[in-house]
């Protein structure tokens, strides 16, 4: 699934606007105008057609906006006491980015692992908590399992029936 795709199905999802879309890549760390959130969202006739007003977006912007997403909903964190303060981390290289997307909507929308069930039944998937917690661990862990596009489209399509049904 490519990200332009997964973008649009999340604004589309949660209902964001275009001028929300700038709040958050700015809280992430992107400076991005209104006219270029909507170039970045632009969709071609022609997948292998590149447009010149169109603007490609990037995994890093992607990560960021997923950032500024938590930023967003849940406001900045305070650090604790005697702990520096630390901006939001950049994923791990290599991390695949539907694992990434599943973590961070989590994050930012506070959802349990029930509401994440909830979720992907929603969009007629049946996911087990075993299956869930394998695409939310860490890479490297020994049960880390890979997210495919499979999930991440059916999360995407249950978070819009949640939130816009």
């Amino acid at each position: 699934m490519e990200i332009k795709d997964m973008l649009i199905r999340l604004r589309y999802s949660l209902e964001i606007k275009n001028k929300e879309m700038v709040e958050i890549f700015n809280l992430g760390g992107v400076e991005v105008t209104v006219p270029e959130v909507v170039q970045i969202l632009k969709k071609t006739d022609d997948e292998e057609e590149e447009n010149d007003d169109q603007i490609k977006c990037t995994t890093s912007m992607f990560d960021s906006f997923l950032n500024g997403l938590i930023i967003y909903k849940r406001g900045v964190q305070e650090p604790k006491p005697g702990m520096p303060n630390a901006p939001a981390q950049p994923s791990q290289k290599g991390e695949h980015i539907n694992n990434l997307l599943l973590k961070r909507v989590k994050i930012a929308l506070s959802l349990t692992t029930e509401d994440m069930l909830d979720i992907f039944a929603n969009a007629g998937l049946t996911v087990t908590k075993g299956e869930l917690g394998a695409l939310l661990r860490k890479e490297g862990h020994k049960n880390y399992k890979e997210c495919g596009d499979k999930f991440a489209r059916n999360f995407l399509k249950g978070l819009a029936v949640r939130y816009r049904g």
